[in-house]
């Protein structure tokens, strides 16, 4: 299961209810920060999820709505000495802006107070882990090396109870050992092989996250069977001019990417304060009816078919 902690959905600048880009993903004890807007880490005290293991975080592209939030999340942990290590994941011209940002206006010469690394990414596989993975995949906005990110469990085989149960397998030990996929040997001499007691592979859970973009046909093998698709709704389609212009979506667009991929729900960020919430949700759902706008603090859990969302 995948958890989404959205701390910042406001576009470009912030407003009176909505944060500058921010979110965490977490999985297990695992947890990524996607973007770091002005203000995020006062929205992460004011969510009550604290600051410990939050030592990646992944960035969608260079714009200082995306990134600004980094210097005083680093001048807060040189005060804290909360984490030890912090990985700083995105393509490099953001990489390079970050590292002025950090280096030259926070530290100025100082050392870092924690083991900084900037790691440079290309299209492809950055994180691997036993049960899950993330990839990044380019996205065209203004500007180079943009990317959306995957999040994707890796395939299982469900443990069949009743099969063990029947085989005389006791609850504990032996029975983990068959879900990771080794035989074991019973004590009157018996050997049972994973496959006697797991059923046939299924599909892990899949979100698929897009930072600002404003092109969706390259995004289509991306997204394609998502349960959950997280990407802007910077304007409506009134204006949709004004979003080709500044490389941004509609939420008209948006809604129609989820439909084309077939994802099984849509949640729609970086809104502008220019537009009524319920008029974003309402052109969205006029296309693609399992769709919501994200507010800060909302939190989604994510499995396989399954979207439960809460409130902030």
């Amino acid at each position: 299961m995948f958890e989404i902690i959205f701390l910042g959905t406001s576009a470009s600048a912030p407003s009176v209810h909505r944060g500058l880009s921010a979110q965490i993903i977490k999985h297990d004890e695992h947890r990524f920060l996607i973007d770091c807007g002005e203000g995020t880490q006062r929205q992460i005290l004011k969510s009550g999820i604290g600051f410990k293991r939050l030592n990646r975080i992944l960035i969608t592209h260079s714009h200082l709505d995306h990134i600004l939030g980094l210097g005083g999340l680093l001048s807060t942990f040189m005060r804290w000495e909360i984490v030890d290590e912090l990985e700083i994941i995105g393509g490099r011209y953001a990489l390079e802006r970050i590292y002025e940002l950090l280096m030259k206006v926070v530290l100025r010469g100082t050392r870092p107070p924690v083991d900084l690394r900037f790691r440079e990414i290309q299209p492809g596989l950055i994180f691997d882990e036993k049960n899950f993975w993330v990839e990044a995949f380019p996205v065209r906005h203004r500007g180079p090396d943009c990317y959306g990110y995957i999040f994707q469990e890796k395939p299982r085989r469900p443990f069949l109870v009743e099969k063990a149960e029947k085989l005389g397998v006791p609850p504990g030990p032996w029975r983990r050992e068959l879900v990771n996929g080794t035989a074991i040997n019973l004590p009157d001499g018996r050997t049972i092989h994973p496959d006697e007691v797991l059923g046939e592979e299924k599909p892990g859970t899949r979100i698929v996250h897009v930072g600002d973009t404003g092109h969706t046909e390259d995004l289509l093998p991306y997204a394609k069977g998502a349960d959950v698709l997280v990407i802007e709704a910077t304007y409506l389609q009134s204006e949709v001019d004004m979003a080709r212009k500044f490389a941004h979506l509609t939420a008209k667009q948006s809604a129609e990417l989820a439909r084309d991929a077939g994802v099984g729900f849509l949640i729609l960020t970086h809104i502008s304060r220019r537009y009524r919430e319920r008029d974003v949700l309402e052109e969205a759902q006029s296309v693609f009816p399992k769709t919501r706008v994200a507010r800060d603090f909302d939190t989604v859990q994510v499995k396989r078919g399954s979207v439960e969302l809460k409130s902030g």
